[in-house]
């Protein structure tokens, strides 16, 4: 099959995935190549057009080779074994991802500037290249779609090396191509019109796809867009990463609080953040630790630490325009629930994290922020100990059925809040909620919740 130019490509690509098309559908295209094909999949399929970037990690004697690779948001993955075989010392790899990332961020912000990248969490995302020769590029792009919270992931290309598409159906949900030639040397062999594509034509596509997406859903008097961007908050001395998304007139706010060895990047809890954001509630998920602080495993599990850095958080939220009048729930994963309710516990009792009375006040003079509900997903609210009995607000405690010792840790912490409670046992899930269907279970089981308590205290 020959393709006149990426152009005709992308449109009867188009044609073969409109069996895709729905709202939570987003198509990321693997500069620089793949976004002229990209933006016409994303113009027939009614959906956001992004980049997605990603840079190897290559050996340092032999830079062709693989040993791991690099995605916007933190993403990261390492080859350990293959790191031990060729003898990469730990700082030279240090050296490899440093450089790599400088160029990862040098290439994000040149395509999309200062806008967010867009949200994948919970969503069908359509990574769209031109051609796929080996695969390992789009490999690490699946990858990086996942860990950034891709409910579902499909790989599209107009033409594929058979050998490529049988290794990346390991890597995607479905993968969807064109042509897959038995003889296959090159990419541009099946193009008419090859010419590389600048980078200024990639902004300019982003744009275009913005600005008709703008169009197509924005009439006079309709409210500002979402909020949906980074945010930094000065907490404890640090500065703290976060990602705010409010819907339009958000009902209330959420923030999330991930257990140890997790990040704001988590995929479970982005994937519940989406399904609150789809219910009219804003979220704010954010690092509680510092990565200097992270190195310190004490702090991962430093209950008080973290509980005091969620009411800090809140304090702020409370400073800002577009929140300071929400309504605020607190969503704990593992130890992070434990956080969650020492916080909320801080908020009723109105006392700094040093345990100091300050009189209505939170820590470093902010106002004190009541909580309105907090939910528990295979958290360990026995780590909140005698905070428990402190707790007002409504509190909806999730764990997996196959979990049983962290069921009996929830059933007794139930037994010692003092507050309105509920535990929701989820069949079939153990601790991380892998199994299908378990995560959405809880998904819907916390948006009831949410929407229920934070809308009531709105009300007010």
């Amino acid at each position: 099959m020959l393709f006149a130019n990426r152009k005709e490509a992308g449109r009867q690509l188009a044609d073969r995935l409109m069996s895709h098309k729905g709202p939570d559908v987003v198509v990321l295209g693997l500069p620089r190549g793949g976004v002229p094909v990209a933006f016409e999949v994303a113009r027939a399929l009614d959906a956001p057009l992004d980049v997605l970037v990603v840079r190897k990690l290559g050996v340092p004697t032999q830079p062709e080779l693989a040993m791991g690779a690099i995605g916007e948001g933190g993403v990261r993955f390492v080859d350990e074994s293959l790191v031990r075989t060729a003898g990469v010392r730990p700082q030279e790899l240090q050296a490899v991802e440093e450089r790599e990332r400088a160029e990862l961020t040098r290439r994000a912000q040149a395509f999309r500037g200062n806008r967010p990248p867009a949200r994948l969490a919970g969503r069908t995302v359509i990574v769209v290249d031109d051609g796929i020769a080996t695969g390992s590029t789009a490999w690490v792009a699946c990858q990086v779609a996942r860990q950034l919270g891709a409910a579902r992931t499909i790989l599209a290309s107009p033409v594929a090396s058979p050998r490529a598409v049988e290794h990346l159906s390991k890597a995607a949900d479905e993968v969807v191509c064109l042509d897959t030639p038995e003889s296959f040397f090159a990419i541009g062999e099946f193009y008419a019109d090859f010419r590389q594509t600048p980078d200024s034509e990639v902004v300019a596509l982003l744009h275009e796809a913005q600005d008709a997406a703008h169009a197509a859903h924005t009439a006079p008097g309709d409210d500002p867009p979402a909020l949906d961007e980074e945010v930094t908050i000065p907490a404890g001395g640090q500065h703290l990463a976060g990602h705010l998304t409010l819907p339009e007139n958000a009902t209330g706010l959420v923030v999330f609080a991930h257990g140890s060895g997790s990040s704001r990047h988590s995929p479970r809890n982005r994937y519940v953040a989406s399904a609150l954001n789809d219910a009219g509630l804003g979220t704010l998920l954010f690092d509680l630790l510092s990565s200097a602080e992270e190195s310190d495993r004490t702090n991962v599990f430093d209950i008080p630490l973290l509980a005091g850095r969620l009411v800090e958080v809140t304090g702020w939220l409370r400073e800002q325009p577009a929140t300071r009048d929400l309504p605020i729930g607190y969503f704990g994963a593992s130890t992070g629930a434990a956080a969650a309710l020492s916080a909320a516990a801080l908020s009723a009792a109105g006392e700094s994290v040093a345990g100091e009375s300050v009189a209505g006040e939170s820590v470093a003079g902010r106002p004190r922020a009541d909580i309105a509900a907090v939910v528990s997903r295979g958290g360990r609210p026995d780590l909140a100990a005698s905070d428990l009995e402190l707790v007002q607000a409504p509190t909806l405690l999730i764990v997996g059925g196959h979990d049983p010792l962290v069921v009996d840790l929830n059933l007794d912490a139930a037994r010692r809040l003092r507050c309105e409670k509920s535990v929701h046992v989820v069949p079939g899930a153990t601790h991380l909620f892998e199994e299908p269907g378990t995560l959405e279970a809880v998904a819907a089981e916390a948006t009831r919740w949410f929407t229920s308590h934070l809308r009531a205290k709105a009300s007010h």
